[in-house]
């Protein structure tokens, strides 16, 4: 058996966190699908930039709509609601296999709106819409000035994938922000099942700090953060307060680990999936971390709810003058950058390869 498809009837989902127009059309996502028990997918401004702009699999699309004087935001969601759409086409039958548990694809709202709460609102219910799959997730940051509209999208019935968490304290604002949607819908006489993720980013912690600490310190924050984040997780579904909506028949917004690839080349290329086993969450995997799990993977012990050694190993950082809530921010507000970088890349990717073929029509 794979490592991918033991780690999978551990109870953990799957997810590949890639998506071009190449993987769908050659059937490899459905091979990973069948092959490595992937059940699901995610997408971000930085993965469109890298397809579109390094392939010529999207210059027809691009090139029927460069005389239309499209703006290139407008034609970016045209070409990435076309390769989703399909996706989820491939995901739709565990996403019917599982009441709407797994099965899912996501596709961000413009990061540039991350200060604008309507705005933000506005974008996600149109982009779903216009999606018009069941198994669309749309992306919201769960940044301070996000955290009311993903709320405002919960209680619209948006599923909504909360990402650019970095800690548990994020992670618990921005369940707290579902819940309160989850409980105006109940309030309102909606149903309340309204699908969401929470995405805790991991890698780049150890990034941030290499270096900086001492030789036994390497690549274990990002996992302590992790565990200390999972025992939240499991003590917010066992709070009252979450087992009063779900009576009414909310769900559980499931934790989904991000960020997953090993960035440091001295350490082993699965660190982040073994170490990230646990059972009601989700691991979405770059394309080459998945290849590698599914070809050497070895999956070990789960994760404990208790958190483990977390806060020891955390202490050790703070010692070593690691400022954990000071750099959670600084994380969080950089990926925030990151993807605006990302966005602002694509469009102008998109804008460059339309003129192009303007001039050439």
């Amino acid at each position: 058996m794979k490592p991918t498809k033991t780690l999978h009837d551990l109870g953990q989902s799957l997810w590949l966190d890639n998506i071009t127009r190449s993987i769908v059309n050659s059937g490899t996502l459905q091979r990973y699908i069948d092959e490595f028990s992937v059940t699901g997918l995610t997408s971000n401004p930085t993965i469109f930039d890298h397809a579109i702009k390094n392939s010529t699999d999207y210059d027809s699309d691009i090139s029927k709509s460069a005389s239309r004087a499209k703006l290139p935001e407008d034609l970016f969601f045209d070409l990435a609601l076309a390769d989703l759409t399909r996706a989820a086409d491939l995901f739709q039958p565990i996403f019917a296999r599982t009441d709407g548990v797994d099965g899912w694809v996501s596709l961000e709202v413009s990061p540039l709106l991350a200060h604008d709460t309507n705005r933000t609102l506005a974008a996600a219910r149109d982009l779903y819409q216009r999606g018009g799959k069941s198994n669309l997730f749309i992306k919201i940051p769960g940044t301070p000035e996000g955290l009311p509209a993903i709320e405002a999208a919960i209680f619209a019935g948006v599923p909504t994938n909360v990402t650019l968490l970095f800690s548990r304290e994020q992670y618990i604002a921005a369940a707290e922000a579902y819940l309160r949607g989850v409980e105006r819908r109940i309030e309102a006489g909606l149903n309340p099942a309204v699908a969401s993720v929470a995405s805790v980013f991991i890698s780049r912690w150890d990034v941030a700090i290499s270096g900086k600490t001492p030789g036994e310190l390497s690549n274990r924050l990002g996992i302590a953060v992790a565990q200390r984040t999972y025992k939240g997780y499991l003590e917010l579904l066992a709070s009252r307060r979450f087992q009063r909506v779900a009576n009414a028949g909310a769900r559980a917004q499931r934790l989904l680990w991000a960020s997953t690839g090993t960035k440091d080349p001295k350490a082993l290329n699965t660190l982040y999936v073994k170490a990230l086993a646990a059972p009601f969450t989700i691991n979405t995997m770059p394309e080459n971390t998945l290849k590698a799990f599914a070809d050497h993977g070895d999956v070990g012990e789960l994760l404990a709810a208790d958190g483990g050694d977390c806060e020891k190993v955390l202490g050790a950082f703070a010692n070593a003058g690691i400022d954990i809530d000071a750099l959670a921010q600084k994380l969080q507000d950089d990926g925030a950058a990151s993807f605006d970088k990302s966005w602002n890349d694509l469009m102008a990717c998109i804008e460059s390869k339309s003129a192009v073929m303007r001039k050439a029509s």
